[in-house]
């Protein structure tokens, strides 16, 4: 755990260094940095954008007028690394995955959806397949009523790594452009079929946008 503590207080540090050389771009379409949106949302985005939708965060999530935002994080040590990490920047996070821990991390993000809080969710997260929409995503916004609004963040410069997913790093000095989507209500009572292409109209969204 001190490890992993360490590694995080690490990143966080390098990167808040790294994030005062970079501008912005925000295409803000929900609202939500304004808080046009009062109600939670579910924020969804492909892995490998996690460092651009951070930075937007820190930049401009309006704090003071929303519940705040919590990551949906795996509990494996990597996971813990990235819990650790999105605390140095006001998140909170939820420890799970669909095959350790499930239920329990289901029931506490339903809990601070209905008080009010924001969750993200990267839906090809923890290890992929890249780019590849899972249902969980789905069938939190049915059990809650809680729309999705789906994130993309693009890099003018940047490096990417040789992980699973092509983790994306910003390089100092480079834009990051954020597009915040407009908010999609599932319907609670879906067909297989139905829910098969509210996924796949999900995922090809997600797609089209990423480079």
């Amino acid at each position: 755990m001190k490890r992993e503590r360490l590694l995080a207080l690490i990143g966080s540090t390098i990167l808040k260094a790294l994030f005062l050389t970079i501008r912005l771009k925000l295409d803000d379409r929900c609202g939500i940095s304004r808080n046009a949106f009062p109600e939670p949302s579910l924020l969804c985005f492909w892995h490998n954008r996690i460092l651009g939708i951070t930075y937007a965060f820190h930049r401009r999530y309006p704090k003071k007028l929303r519940r705040g935002v919590t990551v949906l994080t795996s509990p494996s040590k990597d996971g813990e690394i990235l819990s650790q990490f999105v605390g140095a920047f006001g998140m909170g996070s939820v420890r799970g995955s669909s095959s350790r821990r499930g239920s329990r991390a289901l029931l506490e993000l339903v809990r601070i959806l209905r008080e009010g809080g924001d969750i993200a969710i990267t839906p090809d997260g923890p290890r992929g397949p890249r780019y590849s929409l899972g249902p969980g995503v789905i069938l939190l916004a049915q059990t809650t009523g809680t729309p999705i609004v789906l994130m993309h963040a693009s890099f003018s410069r940047c490096f990417r790594m040789k992980t699973w997913d092509g983790f994306i790093i910003p390089l100092p000095f480079s834009t990051i452009s954020v597009t915040v989507g407009e908010h999609i209500n599932i319907p609670k009572d879906l067909g297989e079929a139905e829910f098969e292409q509210a996924r796949k109209n999900l995922e090809d969204q997600l797609k089209n946008a990423a480079d």
